[in-house]
This record gives structure tokens, sequence and C-alpha cells, in this order.
């Protein structure tokens, strides 16, 4: 197919091209960084309350302007809008035309930071440098502080990757699939190791410049002078044999040799990479289990100290015989399910091994994965809560990271009661089928599967059922495309 570009594309037209064609990049969240514009002499902030964190109705960031340096790629992954055998309309920005866009849309109170992805333009090289003398420019040149997350392609040179990671608050690289042989199935000309070694040096970077690792799997236990992990949290992943080679190869990576360091770090050091790396991959383009999927996920953020793994549900756009046929739109619950097991396995002391087996290697669509879990193992409930420690507290359906820090602090000077469970924000109605008070339960209720099972099916979760999975991944335009002018004019006529 033959490849449209417009030589005398206008900048209005280019942010139309490329602010769509990044829309199928989910990793934008800006959470994590906390750097204060006050005293310095530049514009912006990255403070987390500063920045609006406004998702559209799929989940997705829209608070960050969120484009391509360019939709150009010499790649021809087949799941991609932008592969190079498709035949689209193609732009690329200049630095400075980003740079311009970025400060005047920041001005008029539009965004609040930059999201920045590209193609592969030439090489890799040539697009990385291209992406870092942008975030040079609007650092050194406009003073830019605000919120600035970037990609970095697999395969450029690590010099340029480091010197992006002084300018930019938080890195990713795309895993894009969860297996190695899903990646060579469908995205030939990229390697797992070419997508692992930028993850290690940014992991690397970061505990050389900070000192330490900055992000904790587990949150903090206020009783406590430090994190304390529960006992049967090990550092050892029990995977599914169909991907153990998967997770041996992110293990091995562990050890890759960084060359971080071998640049001098800017006159205006704000960290590098402060706000941490993350990473998405495509599910349900390729026959992974949600088994699969958590266990490399849960190896990644061992071995990478990864601040995210987003899932990105796969949408079919291109016609090709190595992709699924997908006539109901991008499966949105699996994404869902997976994202919450995810928080569990991040904050709430999971491991993939406890959510999933072999013989169970899918989520229940039904029920959350915590609650599943709870009525797989009803031998450990029910859990009193006046004694309970921490870890055992936020196994309970219904107790949160918060709910639980007020249990163990709250507990120190009362004996706590079910009105006070409520106060603290603890769902009363899934979490009475597994807790005890005192030494009561709220009401009698059978410890039995089928019981529970049905009294909380009868709570209605919020799904997102009734999502248009046609135009879920719609991303909000920058343009005039709901014709608001033409509703603005109607009303007022009226005025």
């Amino acid at each position: 197919m033959s490849i449209i570009i417009q030589e005398d594309m206008t900048v209005q037209k280019k942010l139309e091209v490329l602010s769509d064609a990044a829309k199928y990049d989910v990793a934008c969240t800006s959470s994590g960084v906390d750097r204060s514009g006050g005293g310095s002499s530049g514009i912006g902030n990255s403070v987390a309350c500063g920045i609006c964190h406004t998702f559209s109705a799929d989940g997705r960031c829209i608070s960050l302007l969120k484009i391509l340096m360019t939709n150009e790629c010499i790649f021809d992954c087949k799941y991609c809008f932008n592969r190079a055998s498709n035949d689209v309309l193609r732009a690329t920005f200049t630095p400075e035309e980003i740079c311009s866009l970025t400060i005047e849309f920041y001005r008029r109170n539009y965004i609040e930071g930059l999201f920045l992805s590209s193609g592969v333009l030439k090489t890799p090289d040539h697009t990385m440098e291209l992406m870092c003398k942008t975030l040079r420019m609007l650092r050194e040149v406009y003073q830019f502080n605000g919120y600035i997350h970037c990609k970095a392609v697999p395969g450029a040179d690590p010099v340029l990757v480091e010197m992006t990671g002084w300018y930019a608050d938080r890195m990713s690289v795309n895993l894009e699939l969860p297996t190695a042989d899903s990646l060579r199935m469908l995205a030939p000309n990229k390697t797992r190791k070419n997508i692992l070694r930028p993850m290690k040096q940014i992991q690397i970077g970061r505990i050389e410049n900070k000192g330490k690792a900055a992000f904790n799997r587990l949150p903090f236990i206020e009783e406590e002078s430090a994190l304390v992990l529960p006992d049967n949290y090990k550092n050892n992943i029990a995977a599914p044999a169909s991907v153990l080679q998967d997770v041996q190869d992110i293990i091995a990576a562990d050890s890759i040799k960084s060359s971080f360091g071998v640049i001098k770090a800017p006159s205006i050091n704000r960290g590098f990479v402060p706000a941490g790396q993350s990473t998405q991959m495509i599910i349900g383009a390729t026959p992974e289990s949600d088994y699969q999927i958590m266990s490399v996920a849960e190896a990644l953020y061992q071995k990478f100290d990864l601040k995210r793994v987003f899932y990105s549900a796969y949408i079919s756009i291109n016609e090709d015989n190595s992709l699924p046929a997908v006539n109901q739109g991008p499966p949105l619950l699996r994404e869902h399910r997976l994202y919450q097991a995810d928080w569990l396995l991040r904050f709430y002391g999971f491991q993939a091994a406890e959510l999933l087996s072999e013989s169970r290697p899918n989520f229940n669509v039904l029920m959350d994965p915590k609650c599943n879990w709870a009525i797989g193992h009803l031998e450990q409930f029910p859990v009193e809560v006046n004694k309970a420690d921490y870890y055992t507290l936020l196994r309970v359906p219904g107790i949160g990271v918060k709910s639980a820090q007020r249990i163990v602090k709250a507990r120190k000077t009362a004996i706590l009661s079910f009105e006070d469970l409520k106060k603290m924000g603890v769902v009363l109605k899934r979490a009475i089928y597994f807790i005890t008070c005192a030494g009561r339960m709220m009401y009698p209720v059978k410890i039995e599967e089928n019981y529970i099972t049905s009294m909380l099916l009868r709570v209605k979760e919020k799904l997102p059922f009734d999502m248009d999975a046609s135009t879920a991944y719609k991303q909000l335009s920058l343009f005039d495309d709901m014709n608001f002018t033409a509703a603005n004019a109607q009303i007022g006529s009226f005025l």
C-alpha cells in the first residue's frame, strides 16, 4: 500500500492527525511526581493536585496533550493502526511545533502536561533524538515545568534514552504483547530483548539518581516504622508453564548491565524519570489467558519496579489472518478485571498464583477477583476485625487500603463495631459475609459458597456494561467534532 504524506500540512491538520493517532496508547496517567513550580523561574508545576486527572468514558486520561511525534513508521506490526502497510494520512511534528502547542495550550488552561509517543521514523535513534530535542527545548528554552510523559523507543541508543530521562517525568516502554511468541507473530520487527533493555536502564538510572527504589508494591502500615511484607509474600514468581520462558526472560533481564551515567545531567536537574516508568500490553489479540498475563505483569513489577502496567483491550482495526475476528468490540470487561487484579498485586499483597491457576486460568466475569478469591477460601473467614493483622484485613472484600489503615489505627483505643466500620469506609454489603466484630457477625450468615455467591451477585457492580463498545476507545478531540459551535449558536438564539 502507498503512504500518503502531505508536505504542506498545517500545524492544525497535523494536530488533528497525530492527536487522533495517539488514542490507542493508554499508558498516560500522570500521577507519581510531586514537583512544585513555586519559586522557580519557569511556568507550570507537577504537584499531584495541580494535575487534572480527567478521564474519558473508556478510562483514558485526557488532561495531557496526548500526541504522537509522527505516525510514520518503518515497522509493520499487524495490530497497529499506524503500521507501515496501512494507507493512512501521515504527518510529523517538528520539535518547535510541539513546544509551541504545549505552551499555548497550557497558557489557555487546556492541558496540564504532555504525553509524547511516536511511530519509528527512519530509525529508532532518529526518532528518539527528535523526542529528546523536544523535551530539552520545553525544559531549557520554554522553561516548562509541567508534567511530561515520554515513550522510550526500543532499539534506540542508550545515551539518547538517558538524556531524555533527565527531561521527562515518566517514561514508558511498551511491552506490546504478553509473550515473546506473540510478539514474533504480530510484531516481527520488535524483540523482547530490545524492549526490556531500556526498561532496565531506566530502572537503574532511577535507583542511582535517588539512592533507592521510589515505589513500593505494598502500602505503608501506619503502626510500623517501615514497610513490612507479609510472610506469604515472597519474591518469587509461580508462573504457568506456558509463559515460564517469558517470565524467565524477564528475570534474566534483571542482570542487564546499564550504560547509565555516560552523560552529564543537565543544569536543570529535576531528577531522572522521577515519576517512574510504566508499560502497556495489548490483551485479546493473542490467546494468552489471564493467568499468563498476570504472571508476566507480576514479574515486571518485581524485577523492573514499574509504576504501572496498562492493559489495552484489543481493538480490531486491521484485517489480517493472524488477528482474531472481533465482532463485539474490544474486550473491555476483561480489561476491567485485569486492572482490578493488578491493583491486588500492587497494593493488597496478592500474588498471581493465588488469584488464578492452570485449571482456572481466567477471571470470573460475574465477580471481581477479590470476591472470587474470598469465596474460594472460605476456610480463612470470618475474620475478627479487632484482632486480624493488616494484610489479613486487606483480603476481606469491602475493606480497602484506607479503611484497613483506619481500622488498625482506631482499634488501638476502642473495640470497633459495625457502625464504626461503616464510618471508616468499609463496604459492609460485601464485608458482612467475611468479618466479625467482637466475635459476632452483623447478621446470621451461612458461611457457604453458594449462599454468599448469590448474595454478592445481588450487589450491582459498576461495570462498563453500558458502554458502547464501538465507540469506547474514542478519545476526546481538541476540535469541534461534536459541533458545539452550532449548539452554542442555537442556545444563543434563545437568550
